[in-house]
């Protein structure tokens, strides 16, 4: 007997269906995977981002799904694998929930093109959403100093650790505006849910 599935019970919003079957990577597969992630809670905000990579003769497709529900930030991600000898493509599909209370940070770095004539609310034509969560911290060493430059001791090492769990690039160019606007306004969505 085929097992059953709830998602079609709780359908995503129609305007992130047409957002997953638009970025076109399996969609029918993205969609019950961000789904069944959701469970049903009516989602407030969501982003969706496709991109290729190339790695020497193979190219490798991805997507990343994140939706904000009233209590959680859902992260649904899919990925290409090259077949196996004469074996067909593989696709692998991770789900992870994150309460919101859980969300350390979502950081924005804009990039600005000819920053002299920066148009005022305008916030450039690319950003890279970074979310945190404490799954994956990057620590940055550098070896410390006490500012005198002719000290030869050794100071050891100083450094930052920052919260990485997900980096977004998104671009106007590559993506669309609409696409650079939703990321946008997804991080704001997502901002104002985890200051409360």
């Amino acid at each position: 007997m085929a097992r059953q599935t709830s998602t079609t019970s709780h359908p995503l919003p129609a305007d992130l269906r047409r957002d997953i079957e638009r970025a076109g990577y399996y969609p029918a597969l993205v969609t019950d995977v961000t789904a069944a992630a959701v469970a049903g809670d009516p989602v407030v905000s969501h982003l969706v981002h496709q991109e290729t990579t190339f790695d020497q003769d193979t190219v490798m497709r991805h997507i990343t799904v994140l939706a904000v529900t009233g209590t959680r930030l859902v992260i649904a991600h899919a990925d290409d694998h090259p077949a196996e000898g004469a074996g067909k493509p593989l696709a692998t599909a991770t789900s992870e929930t994150v309460p919101l209370h859980a969300v350390r940070g979502v950081m924005l770095t804009h990039v600005v093109t000819d920053p002299d004539a920066y148009r005022p609310g305008s916030l450039g034509r690319e950003v890279t959403v970074t979310l945190g969560w404490g799954t994956v911290s990057r620590v940055d060493l550098v070896p410390a100093s006490c500012g005198d430059p002719s000290c030869e001791a050794d100071h050891g090492y100083e450094g930052t650790i920052t919260a990485d769990d997900i980096a977004l690039r998104i671009s106007a160019d590559v993506d669309g505006e609409d696409v650079l606007d939703q990321a946008l306004h997804f991080a704001r969505t997502l901002s104002t849910a985890i200051g409360h």
